[in-house]
């Protein structure tokens, strides 16, 4: 395979073909007895490259093809795989599977998905959409973004490079009670990192575009100016003093305040009693305003799947309603244990969507910084900070001062202190700048007041 060859070409099977091969690891345990089993043939094709300064930095291919088989013996369970599609190798893969079960300890709630949970029929979504750009097209595509950063002020000093990636992966999903499905899906991006500034004063940003149809990228132009714009942004940044203020997260960091959240209701965070939310079910977590959806149906989101991991069907859902949860995000295995039922995010949320009743078709970024006032707008975080067992946070972070809803000046070597629990809690105004980050959505998030530790 070479950069050039176009992606619906570098694929060594089609999904017929890795059906073939779930059929006959499936065929193949049942005439071993190995009882219930789930198959999953799968394989990727990716390719990449980036420039600095306009010529080429690297290029990469990568292809991948897996088979994963999972074997129950009762309540035994034994995982076993292989990257060989021969014959032979898939009946070693099964027989490997059959004897870890044997020998593995009893978990009451090992087991398939029940059946009456699966998906039947599974809806075209409309994920997958080949890219079949020469390498010298990507090249210039690159250095049209990375010439744009450099164009958008003249403060735009060096260049940390721009990037474009273009990835196919598609599985079918095979079990012992007649589940047999799979599906193809894509993702494009195209990323710039401009350095604005010079000596001590340097400071790096980056802005990408990413899509599951390379036609719904924004442009090398557009991508690059607006990375160019943030870098130069934030030169001649100041320390704070102490204070405690109202805080506006951008969108590209709210969205990290959504996956806290998904992570904190997650089935296996809930099992494992390591999460903060872990008895949330029916209370007010976030302020009554504010609505959650996860939405796996979304035609070409990001985040969308006729079924999750595990074959389950997949719905429309709020998670929170009015501020309150009404739903976690579970497997099967995770809904057992807990004695509730599975809610098909096997693999984690599908295009989970923060929203408000009070955002308007007017409520965009300039009018956050009105709804702000006075206080802090982050646009940059640093580490992790986040204690989900105790749902502390307490993140390094830069952005602006902001005075009366007008930037005022940037601000760096700050940290915002408080609790997920507080931030949820005080969410006054949610933008309609929504930001998507594979699996989650949102707009710039205004909160009531945190510490900001500065000099």
């Amino acid at each position: 395979m070479d950069f050039d060859t176009p992606p619906s070409d570098t694929l060594s099977y089609s999904l017929d073909a890795l059906r073939q091969f779930a059929t006959e690891a499936l065929t193949y345990g049942k005439s071993i007895g190995a009882g219930a089993m789930s198959v999953e043939a799968s394989g990727s094709q990716g390719r990449g490259l980036s420039v600095r300064l306009g010529a080429l930095d690297t290029i990469k291919l990568s292809h991948d093809q897996r088979l994963d088989v999972t074997v129950y013996d009762g309540k035994r369970r034994g995982k076993a795989s292989t990257a060989d599609f021969s014959s032979d190798a898939i009946r070693s893969t099964v027989t490997a599977a059959r004897e870890i079960a044997r020998h593995a300890g009893a978990d009451p709630f090992a087991g398939l998905p029940d059946e009456v949970e699966l998906e039947t029929s599974p809806r075209d979504l409309g994920l997958f959409h080949a890219w079949d750009i020469p390498v010298a097209d990507a090249i210039a595509l690159a250095v049209r973004a990375e010439n744009a950063a450099f164009d958008a002020d003249a403060r735009v000093s060096q260049s940390s490079g721009a990037s474009l990636r273009s990835l196919h992966r598609q599985r079918v999903l095979g079990m012992s009670n007649g589940f047999l499905a799979g599906f193809q899906n894509s993702s494009h991006s195209l990323d710039c990192a401009p350095i604005a500034g010079v000596g001590d004063d340097r400071h790096m940003s980056t802005w990408r575009s990413h899509q599951v149809d390379s036609r719904d990228l924004d442009t090398p132009e557009a991508i690059g100016k607006r990375a160019g714009m943030r870098a130069a942004a934030q030169v001649g940044a100041r320390k704070l003093k102490t204070c405690r203020v109202p805080v506006l997260f951008e969108s590209t960091q709210a969205v990290g305040l959504l996956g806290a959240f998904a992570a904190a209701i997650n089935g296996t965070a809930l099992l494992r009693r390591s999460s903060f939310l872990g008895q949330s079910f029916g209370t007010p977590v976030f302020a009554d305003h504010v609505f959650i959806v996860d939405d796996p149906f979304i035609v070409g989101g990001l985040g969308s799947s006729p079924f999750d991991a595990e074959g389950v069907r997949v719905a429309r859902r709020h998670v929170v309603e009015h501020g309150i949860v009404e739903g976690y995000l579970l497997s099967s295995y995770s809904a057992r244990a807990l004695g509730l039922r599975t809610t098909g995010n096997a693999g984690g949320p599908h295009n989970l969507t923060v929203c408000s009743t009070r955002t308007t078709a007017e409520d965009d970024l300039t009018c956050m910084l009105e709804r702000l006032g006075t206080g802090l707008f982050v646009t940059h975080l640093l580490g992790k900070g986040v204690n989900p067992l105790t749902g502390d946070y307490s993140r390094g972070a830069a952005g602006f001062w902001v005075e009366n809803g007008t930037i005022r000046y940037p601000v760096h070597e700050i940290t915002i202190a408080g609790t997920l629990q507080g931030i949820f809690r005080d969410i006054v105004a949610i933008g309609n700048d929504v930001h998507i980050e594979g699996g989650l959505r949102s707009g710039s998030i205004l909160t009531g007041a945190m510490t900001v530790a500065g000099r």
